[in-house]
């Protein structure tokens, strides 16, 4: 994560977000260990979520995290769900930063925030930025940690971490299914473009819905652009936990498998950034094999999760091009054109990965 320093002295103030004073008291008296007033530093990359890094006193450091300003959605950049998910998972083998408080007093600073231990390490969101960190022996260790940590996240029963009322245990696919169909099916008229194959793929994946195995904590977003690692390959932490439920381990599992690039496949407009397609990553097979030795797992129905989860993404992205579309979202430096182009790519394999399954 880079960071951009804020200005000291009065600009503390005004750091967009947070009122400085009335934060700054709050961790005086709720967490301990931190003493204010701190170094604000803006930290990049929190998906909009406002996120500082603290330096206090005594030369420690945190990270404060609060939704963006202005109306969300009810269940959007939910801080109180990543702090309960960080604290549960905090004595598991799955890597996060410690949890030190969490505010639910919008009365504090506009919104709920929580603060956490600051995690060294870097994401990795670009081929250009993985030769620019790690060397090839890092970049296969850093396939294993990847798929290593997934494995144990899997691993854990949410009951006996203090998560099993994260979310509904049962029917998560189906859920997403109805969801994410009900989304493709609201933008077609603003996006100017549907798509027979999306109606067949709801089909399928309805008629061919597997018996969901037992319900684990489920990321919803994992990949390397929310992980943080060091130089060595290792993943140092797990971020941004917001949409993490209850849910099938494999649609979890495929999420991730989709989303890396694989060195020796010639490139897919469907791949959004493909870190892992620099050289030295071990593909796609390898994490297959090694997820089912850390788990256990019966992966027989693999090709279904990824089929759905390429289903999923495409109508994301048609919702997303559909309001880009109508002007509700700011087309500066979006190539409108190349998103839909990704959209029916991952229509593409979508259509292939079913094709696959037996």
């Amino acid at each position: 994560m880079s960071d951009s320093s804020t200005p000291q002295g009065d600009a503390r103030q005004s750091i967009p977000g947070y009122d400085v004073e009335s934060v700054e008291n709050w961790v005086r008296e709720n967490v301990e260990g931190l003493t204010p007033p701190f170094r604000w530093t803006q930290l990049e990359g929190g998906h909009s979520n406002l996120t500082y890094a603290l330096g206090d006193q005594n030369g420690k450091r945190a990270v404060i995290r609060r939704p963006p300003q202005g109306e969300l959605l009810p269940k959007a950049h939910d801080m109180g769900r990543e702090f309960k998910v960080i604290s549960g998972l905090g004595p598991t083998a799955v890597p996060v930063p410690v949890a030190y408080g969490y505010c639910e007093d919008p009365s504090v600073t506009g919104a709920h925030f929580y603060v956490m231990s600051e995690v060294t390490g870097k994401a990795m969101y670009t081929p250009e930025l993985v030769e620019e960190w790690l060397d090839l022996p890092a970049r296969k260790q850093l396939g294993e940690s990847f798929i290593d940590t997934l494995a144990a996240l899997h691993s854990v029963e949410p009951d006996d971490v203090g998560l099993g009322d994260l979310g509904r245990r049962d029917g998560y696919v189906a859920r997403q299914i109805r969801t994410w169909y009900g989304s493709w099916e609201a933008s077609k008229e603003a996006a100017v473009y549907d798509d027979d194959r999306i109606h067949e793929l709801h089909t399928w994946l309805n008629d061919r819905l597997p018996e969901q195995g037992p319900a684990r904590v489920v990321h919803g977003d994992y990949g390397l652009h929310n992980c943080m690692v060091d130089q060595q390959g290792n993943l140092t932490a797990v971020l941004d936990w917001e949409i993490a439920t209850l849910g099938d381990s494999l649609a979890d599992f495929a999420y991730a498998l989709n989303a890396w690039g694989d060195p020796d496949a010639e490139p897919s407009p469907a791949m959004h950034s493909g870190a892992t397609t620099a050289p030295g990553f071990d593909g796609p097979d390898f994490l297959i094999e090694r997820y089912a030795a850390g788990t256990g797992a019966d992966l027989s129905n693999l090709e279904y999760y990824r089929a759905y989860n390429y289903f999923k993404t495409a109508c994301i992205l048609h919702g997303v091009y559909s309001r880009y579309l109508e002007g509700k979202k700011s087309t500066e430096g979006i190539d409108v054109p190349a998103l839909k182009q990704r959209m029916i790519a991952t229509i593409d394999l979508a259509v292939e990965r079913s094709a696959s399954q037996s």
